[in-house]
């Protein structure tokens, strides 16, 4: 409170809270900057300040790698769920033990049964970790918030969010956090509807924020793949295959008839956000969503990112499909002793084939690209089956009218087929791939677009997207990008956006 004749106290902001809390120790001394903080000393004032948004079983394990880094500060986070030890994950203790390492507490988490997430989780990670570099062992500058319609509203000084959230969330938070002209960094994909996606992309240049889609790296396999087809060492490139084990999470047919009571502090309705009323389920939440056309975007969506963006910017795919064709598995159930077909409206398939057509591309013909989850792929090469050898559980293939490329899809070195092309000069790249933080977080720090900025993602968008269509379709569907539009059967085009629930609606899908 002012006295009479006091100036009226400052209000600091975040980033001056922050620097006014790591030095105050310092207050008396007067030290070089680099002999106060060592070596890869960040000041304060030089940190990109953090909202963490999602704190399940991926948003824990990221951020265990995240928080490391000197160039930022983490300074909110936000999740529906407080505080349950009920979550999925395909480690038993790979997030409880990514913890103690970073926190360097060996019995850390020791109470829970399961495997914990949550907001509370999020916050006391934070504040533990940031506690170890403070005199006192004491540190609480990080809040917590339910709804990131809140965080948005109170902590208006922050830099950045992060999004880690389920699929169906992506666009309607990244589009809020960048209308108040934050730079967001989202998990993939950019949104699981087709108009979703370009109205974020739209966004992210009208705004003129920086932006991140995280499954970006720099893969040079796929460099050394550029090179020989460039080259003419498979010839003209006819076809692109891309396979995948996933899902690594039960898929169903139907959505559950039963309606068990939501859990203590979890906030169903800001989970479902723009999806259309439904009751609580487990089925639902955690990271069994991607399954849901509602709420997931399936294993293409998953690990499709991963391996075909990277693929897309280095060859320069940037012309959308035209045509997209789904094979899926079918189910079959009894009922009064009539053997009958299931009807799956609601959730991806356990495995599925699509094919896509690409037209000419600025330095590739017209091809064919072929996406294979649930174990299947394509079948074996004779290339490889003269030595005895199947394809791996993941991968890529690209056929060529003179040869046949294996590899590009995670690490892997590429290789010609047959292999004995090998010994022909044409040796595979040796450098590791390039997918660190500092990527983003340097561009958002320099106000520039990262190399994996959403304006770059509109390809990789509409292709993924494109595929749960024709999965929905059931039929082969031709594809107009310039207009986003399905152009042989009208009534798909209702898959290109969803019914949205009021008060979640978006303006301009």
């Amino acid at each position: 409170m002012n006295t009479p004749g006091q100036k009226p106290s400052k209000k600091i902001n975040r980033r001056e809270f922050i620097a006014s809390t790591v030095g105050a120790s310092a207050a008396f001394t007067i030290v070089p900057r680099h002999v106060m903080g060592g070596t890869g000393f960040v000041a304060p004032s030089d940190k990109l300040t953090l909202a963490y948004i999602g704190c399940g079983t991926q948003g824990m394990r990221e951020m265990t790698q995240l928080i490391t880094n000197p160039k930022i500060q983490i300074v909110a986070v936000c999740d529906p769920n407080k505080l349950s030890d009920d979550y999925i994950d395909w480690s038993p203790n790979g997030i409880r033990d990514g913890i103690r390492k970073t926190l360097g507490e060996p019995t850390w988490g020791e109470k829970f049964k399961g495997i914990p997430g949550g907001r509370d989780i999020g916050q006391e990670f934070v504040e533990k970790y940031y506690a170890k570099n403070k005199p006192d062992k004491k540190y609480k500058g990080c809040t917590s918030y339910e709804d990131f319609r809140e965080l948005l509203e109170k902590e208006k000084d922050v830099d950045a969010w992060k999004i880690m959230t389920p699929d169906h969330l992506h666009a309607t938070i990244s589009l809020a956090a960048m209308k108040k002209g934050k730079h967001v960094v989202i998990h993939k994909p950019i949104a699981n509807r087709m108009r979703e996606s370009k109205l974020v992309i739209d966004t992210a240049r009208s705004t003129g924020v920086s932006s991140h889609l995280l499954a970006w790296s720099i893969r040079p396999g796929n460099d050394t793949v550029k090179k020989w087809i460039s080259e003419g060492a498979i010839g003209n490139l006819k076809e692109i295959h891309n396979w995948s084990y996933r899902p690594v999470w039960p898929q169903w047919t139907s959505n559950p008839k039963d309606t068990p009571p939501v859990p203590k502090d979890f906030n169903w309705d800001l989970w479902l956000g723009p999806v259309p009323e439904r009751p609580y389920h487990p089925n639902y939440t955690h990271c069994v969503f991607r399954g849901w056309y509602d709420f997931g975007g399936g294993s293409i969506a998953d690990m499709g990112h991963y391996s075909l963006w990277p693929m897309f910017l280095t060859l320069g795919i940037n012309t959308p499909p035209t045509s997209a064709e789904a094979y899926a598995t079918t189910t079959r159930t009894i009922e009064n002793q009539v053997s009958k077909n299931v009807v799956n409206d609601v959730a991806f398939p356990y495995s599925c084939i699509i094919r896509f057509k690409f037209p000419r591309q600025e330095s590739l013909p017209n091809f064919d690209l072929f996406w294979y989850d649930g174990g299947m792929k394509p079948a074996t090469p004779e290339e490889l089956e003269v030595d005895g050898k199947d394809l791996p559980t993941e991968g890529m293939l690209f056929v060529g009218d003179k040869g046949k490329i294996l590899g590009g899809f995670r690490n892997e070195k590429p290789v010609l087929l047959p292999e004995s092309k090998m010994m022909q000069g044409k040796p595979p790249a040796e450098d590791e791939p390039t997918r660190g933080d500092d990527v983003w977080i340097d561009a958002f720090k320099e106000k520039k677009q990262s190399p994996g900025s959403f304006l770059l993602a509109s390809t990789i968008s509409e292709t993924i997207n494109l595929g749960a269509i024709a999965l929905r379709a059931r039929k082969k569907v031709l594809y107009d990008s310039s207009k986003m539009e399905i152009t042989n059967i009208p009534e798909a085009n209702k898959f290109l956006t969803r019914e949205y629930r009021k008060g979640w609606e978006l303006e301009g899908v």
